[in-house]
């Protein structure tokens, strides 16, 4: 199949075009290389610089490559940016996937495969959190979110498209060649590997009062290789129907249960600081993804903390530096 894939010079774009292209299908790669990498970008896919705030370019790559079906990563993603400029979210990444599902309409794509968030479950009633949990944003950038999947199901009764929303808990891990490269780097397991690559002191862990076994937040981690399989499964159900799934392990590590496997697979001592609980944090975020598991066969194949950190770490020490270009 030919796809189109925004963001796929991005973290985990990036891994899921590495593992389309390993299944045979036909790759454009569409990214203005603002937090992705273009070296991240699989050598076999096409590569098209461009932005989704350029409807031209959208139009045009439409028209030249004639995808099947498109899968929409790229978006602005910082939570933290979202809360103090909550334009660029609300207003950039809307807009953006706005201008890229109405082109898709005009050029007759009917298949579509939103990168969603788990930041639209925000201190969630009952854990694990399903689909049909309440859906409370905790910050500008999941009400965008939000909106565009509301959208879909608008041009879905309007325009027959079909769409698969994946809302995704904490991606980490890497592939054998991809990984995790941000500046700034927010997401704990990067941190944590940059104290042992000596880029950092110690690991700021933000709080160790809360009502969990160990005092720290519990988040669900989520192998990257285990997204990716789940994006290439919703790809070939949607022509039996639109669909909206959590992804997540359904079970939680402790922050310092990842500073702890962190310390044994480097060797390092990996010092942490406990400071102040930071505004908004919920003590426990796992998912519960029965119905993908259900559904599709879907089964996380890495779910265990020390693969998806010692992936990580391995990627890391491949690439100290991390990718050489942008």
């Amino acid at each position: 199949m030919k796809l189109l894939v925004t963001g796929g010079a991005g973290y985990i774009g990036s891994i899921t075009v590495e593992q389309l292209v390993g299944c045979g299908h036909d790759v454009v790669v569409f990214d203005n290389l603002y937090q992705g990498h273009r070296e991240a970008v699989h050598p076999d896919a096409v590569f098209v610089q461009g932005d989704l705030a350029d409807r031209g370019a959208i139009a045009a790559v439409l028209a030249e490559h004639a995808p099947e079906a498109v899968m929409h990563f790229a978006a602005y993603s910082l939570v933290g940016e979202s809360m103090q400029r909550p334009f660029k979210y609300l207003h950039e990444n809307v807009s953006n996937g706005l201008n890229l599902l109405e082109a898709m309409v005009e050029a007759g794509v009917r298949k579509f495969i939103l990168s969603s968030t788990a930041n639209l479950f925000d201190d969630p009633e009952i854990l694990p959190i399903t689909e049909s949990a309440r859906i409370a944003p905790g910050s500008p950038y999941g009400e965008g979110k939000q909106f565009l999947e509301r959208v879909l199901g608008w041009l879905e009764k309007t325009h027959g498209l079909r769409f698969a929303c994946l809302r995704y808990f904490n991606a980490a891990g890497a592939s054998e060649t991809r990984g995790e490269d941000h500046n700034p780097e927010l997401h704990l397991i990067p941190l944590v590997l940059q104290v042992a690559q000596g880029k950092r002191e110690s690991i700021a862990v933000f709080g160790d009062d809360y009502p969990t076994p160990d005092g720290t937040c519990i988040r669900d981690y989520i192998h990257v290789l285990d997204l990716a399989q789940a994006h290439i499964l919703a790809l070939e159900a949607l022509g039996a129907g639109s669909r909206t799934y959590n992804l997540g392990n359904g079970s939680g590590f402790s922050v310092k249960e990842v500073i702890e496997v962190a310390r044994e697979i480097t060797g390092h001592p990996i010092p942490a600081r406990v400071q102040v609980r930071r505004a908004g944090d919920p003590a426990i975020l796992v998912a519960g993804s029965d119905r993908i598991k259900a559904e599709l066969g879907w089964k996380p194949a890495h779910p265990g903390l020390h693969e998806i950190i010692a992936s990580a770490w391995n990627w890391h020490r491949r690439n100290p530096a991390g990718y050489v270009t942008r």
